[in-house]
């Protein structure tokens, strides 16, 4: 899989040094905005990083929060090849995002809590790759807050119920800058704006 001209550089080792070329997949459908682009930097708005975890395909993507205004900065999905080894696998999900933390800079992040199913060992995979992914941005120094499914759906569409098609229509409907998103990379977007919801209220709570 290749990156998009938009994509950062090759993720990097725990050295800072180019690691290996890597089988991910961005789908940024912007240019990524640094710091210090426009008008950012000189306001309260912050950068929010959203994690949807999965073993075969994490979505992610980067909303701007600014009192009642959201803005779409970057998304994408990051793909490991199915035939690698478990631990190399969970390896390319660290570390990849842990480059895109580095290309974007958030604030803060917020992830999906891991759905139990039946399947015992499914559920455990899946845990271990929630794991890699939240590492990442707390090895950065962001707070990484957690959010039920149904807490993100019902933020976003206004029911816990929703399905993934309702989730991309929202977002659709939100950050229309984002343009049309995959199922992983919307849900990412929604765990994002979630957390920013939850900032706002937190702060009225703080303020009553």
């Amino acid at each position: 899989m290749t990156r998009s001209a938009g994509g950062s550089g090759p993720p990097c080792s725990r050295e800072g040094l180019p690691r290996r070329a890597f089988p991910w997949s961005f789908e940024t459908l912007s240019k990524p905005a640094m710091r210090g682009d426009g008008a950012e930097h000189m306001t309260n708005a912050i950068r929010i990083l959203g994690l949807d975890p999965g073993l075969r395909r994490t979505g992610w993507g980067v909303v701007i929060v600014d009192g009642a205004r959201l803005s779409h900065v970057a998304h994408g999905v990051i793909a490991p090849i199915d035939t690698l080894p478990f631990s190399e696998r969970l390896l390319f999900l660290f570390e990849a995002v842990a480059a895109v933390v580095l290309a974007h800079q958030p604030d803060e992040a917020a992830i999906e809590e891991t759905f139990v199913t039946a399947n015992g060992s499914s559920t455990l995979k899946l845990g271990h790759a929630r794991a890699a992914a939240m590492l990442a941005p707390a090895r950065a120094g962001l707070m990484v807050a957690e959010y039920a499914a149904k807490v993100v759906k019902k933020s976003v569409v206004g029911t816990g119920s929703a399905d993934k098609t309702q989730v991309a229509f929202m977002i659709r409907r939100l950050l229309p800058a984002a343009g049309d998103v995959t199922a992983d990379a919307a849900d990412a977007l929604a765990v994002a704006i979630a957390h920013a919801h939850a900032r706002k209220m937190r702060r009225l709570g703080d303020a009553a």
